[in-house]
């Protein structure tokens, strides 16, 4: 699956489930494991369950491969491995505390022109 596409169904699956303050870090520069981080609040365990849930249905349905899923059990922080994107879905005490943005680096917030994106 081509990696654009993949970001935007990503995005889309979020959307699709209410995800509030989706962010898209570009990390391909920091280190070699992933391409994309997107980052999502769910505003519960319940939430942010069906927020990964619906990501890993909607990606499998576009053929693309889930390597991992991680912390569903508790549903504060549920991270899933596309490989080339990774998502971290949390509730918002969590995504404060940890700021992986901030840990990151600084990337565009969905909804930024792409130029924006090339400047960081």
């Amino acid at each position: 699956m081509e990696l654009e596409a993949m970001k935007q169904a990503v995005i889309s699956a979020l959307e699709d489930i209410k995800a509030k303050d989706i962010a898209v870090l570009k990390v391909s520069h920091l280190t070699s494991m992933t391409d994309y981080m997107i980052i999502a609040t769910g505003d519960s365990n319940r939430q942010t369950r069906a927020l990964a849930n619906n990501v890993l249905v909607k990606l499998k349905e576009l053929g693309a491969d889930v390597l991992g899923v991680e912390g569903e059990e508790s549903g504060e922080w549920v991270l899933v491995d596309l490989g080339p994107v990774v998502v971290h879905i949390m509730q918002p005490n969590t995504r404060e505390h940890y700021n992986l943005e901030q840990l990151w680096g600084a990337g565009r917030r969905h909804g930024q022109p792409l130029a924006e994106q090339a400047n960081t």
